[in-house]
């Protein structure tokens, strides 16, 4: 569609808001008096070109003849965003495990809290999940206590990469930075207050890699 002059731009926002308003369209008068517009010829010559580019439909001969045009209402109206639901399968620290689904039982989460995320962001949402953040030391990632990690199923990581891991000796799980270094394993917070922690590499079990981050703003 065309370019809009500021002052058509000013005039097609001024009917917008005047319909939302009042529920019926503005007056030549009406537009001249809201946009402060020298004359009512002004007003029409203007009312006449956005009726050429498409943003507005104007019958002349009839008294507050104008309405949005079918492109002009979409571009206004919301933007539909598909979303997936995802189970919301307890809270990551360093606390106890939250209950895996098995391979073949991820379509068998009815009891579970679930969670809308946009299909953009997680496909089809297989082998997805969320995990609430308990405590503080991701901060440092942007990760507060609070958010939802959103999860990805993943029974291995690249160095550095953030993951779900569980600690079998003792049968916690924790959010950390992930270092495999050959018979120890590196687990670092993003916290400078905090230390690494490691372990013995086969007495780590990666669960999980975060793909997001997900927070509620009230």
């Amino acid at each position: 569609m065309k370019k809009l002059s500021d002052k058509q731009e000013t005039i097609l926002s001024f009917i917008e808001e005047f319909i939302d308003e009042h529920d019926y369209p503005p007056s030549i008068r009406d537009i001249q008096n809201g946009c402060a517009i020298s004359s009512t010829s002004v007003v029409s010559y203007n009312l006449d070109r956005l009726k050429e580019s498409g943003y507005l439909n104007r019958h002349s001969e009839v008294s507050r003849g104008l309405s949005l045009s079918n492109q002009r209402e979409s571009a206004l109206s919301p933007v539909s965003i598909d979303t997936v639901a995802v189970p919301l399968l307890g809270t990551i620290a360093a606390g106890s495990p939250f209950p895996m689904p098995e391979n073949d039982t991820w379509s068998d989460l009815s009891g579970s809290e679930l969670v809308d995320l946009p299909q953009a962001i997680i496909g089809t949402g297989d082998g997805i999940y969320a995990l609430k953040v308990r405590g503080d030391s991701m901060i440092d990632a942007l990760i507060s206590d609070g958010d939802l990690v959103i999860m990805e199923q993943a029974s291995s990581v690249r160095n550095g990469q953030m993951a779900a891991v569980r600690i079998k000796s003792d049968n916690t799980t924790t959010l950390k930075h992930f270092y495999s270094e050959g018979p120890r394993t590196r687990l670092e917070p993003a916290n400078s207050q905090m230390q690494a922690m490691t372990f013995k590499s086969d007495d780590v079990e990666v669960l999980s890699r975060v793909i997001a981050v997900w927070r509620y703003l009230g």
